[in-house]
């Protein structure tokens, strides 16, 4: 059993803290985590939400990818109904062609935040419906292709992913020959049977049947399916000390879902909470579908949701209060998986 493993990171900025130095954490992961030789860094958008400083998605890969020198990095992902097609293909041409054969664009189709402020985002209500999510996957490509007049995304298209968290973008995925990315770390009951419904659907090369694309970095077509799965993990020294650790984007999580989105809480603040009887359900529920614990937990967990799952890749996504604690989850990752990890190859051996 060999997979890759990657970071998702949000930029958490927790109580007591700043979003500027949320940013300053995500630089420092990404060098971290690509001397340990995770493959790929991506950056999740996100709007309107006071614990996440990852909004502006595209500059923020622009600040990870100058920061390391191997590590790919990405979109995980970029919601594309919230942007002009064409402005994304100029932001990640622009990317490609800074950092040749390391930027992923990830594309995802649910807004990332609140209907508001979609509807900010958007301009007019006409433009909440996502139902031209496929035309707009297509229109974006061919601003890539080597007769494009859209400089400099013209000959410069990173490899493109499909997100999703349901069977839609899986299908879509597979029809369209693209690799898959899956949320597992929020939609687990729906795992599996979206990976079988990519791969049932693949069909090699058909985006590049629909909008032949070419130039200096033309997107190579994929002959099977390439899946990956995002999870959450907290890893510490004992199962105990690793509970504890993820009890604070537990709370985030109840918080976000009850609409009132916040920072992530202190330890302290956690423990204080009144829960009712329906939170603790609620959490638990949360906590049971993430990967949590000591080393030989984490390992055993880790290895039978791949098995489960037979992904190409494991994306791993870590909230933790303390970013010191953050930093020890990948070390201790990297250790359990030092066969799957290779510093300094992530670029060499493309998407």
């Amino acid at each position: 059993m060999s997979v890759r493993f990657s970071v998702l990171d949000l930029a958490p900025v927790v109580s007591g803290s700043t979003s500027g130095q949320a940013l300053r954490n995500t630089l420092d992961l990404a060098r971290h985590v690509e001397r340990l030789g995770f493959h790929r860094y991506w950056l999740a958008e996100h709007h309107a939400m006071p614990g996440i400083a990852s909004s502006a998605t595209a500059v923020l890969i622009g600040q990870v990818a100058a920061a390391t020198a191997t590590m790919r990095v990405g979109s995980g992902g970029v919601m594309l109904p919230n942007h002009a097609p064409m402005v994304v293909a100029e932001q990640f041409g622009t990317l490609e062609a800074l950092y040749p054969g390391r930027i992923d664009l990830g594309l995802g189709r649910a807004p990332g935040t609140d209907q508001a402020t979609a509807l900010a985002l958007r301009r007019s209500p006409e433009a909440l419906s996502v139902d031209d999510f496929p035309e707009q996957v297509i229109e974006l490509r061919g601003y890539f292709g080597a007769d494009s007049k859209v400089t400099p995304a013209a000959g410069n298209e990173p490899p493109v992913w499909l997100l999703g968290s349901s069977g839609y973008s899986a299908r879509l995925a597979g029809l369209l020959g693209l690799p898959f990315a899956f949320a597992h770390h929020f939609s687990a009951q729906n795992t599996v049977p979206a990976l079988n419904l990519y791969r049932e659907s693949f069909r090699p090369g058909a985006l590049d049947e629909l909008v032949p694309c070419g130039g200096t970095t033309p997107h190579t077509p994929r002959n099977r399916p390439y899946s990956m799965i995002g999870v959450s993990v907290t890893a510490a020294d004992t199962d105990a000390h690793a509970e504890e650790l993820a009890r604070p984007q537990a709370l985030a999580f109840l918080r976000l879902r009850r609409g009132t989105p916040g920072l992530l809480p202190t330890p302290e603040e956690t423990a204080a909470y009144p829960y009712t009887p329906m939170d603790r359900q609620m959490i638990d529920s949360r906590l049971a579908d993430q990967v949590i614990g000591g080393p030989e937990t984490v390992r055993a967990k880790l290895d039978a949701l791949i098995g489960r799952t037979g992904v190409d890749e494991v994306m791993v996504t870590t909230q933790v209060f303390d970013h010191a604690d953050r930093l020890r989850s990948y070390d201790i990752l990297a250790d359990l998986y030092k066969e799957d990890l290779a510093p300094g190859d992530a670029a060499a051996s493309g998407a």
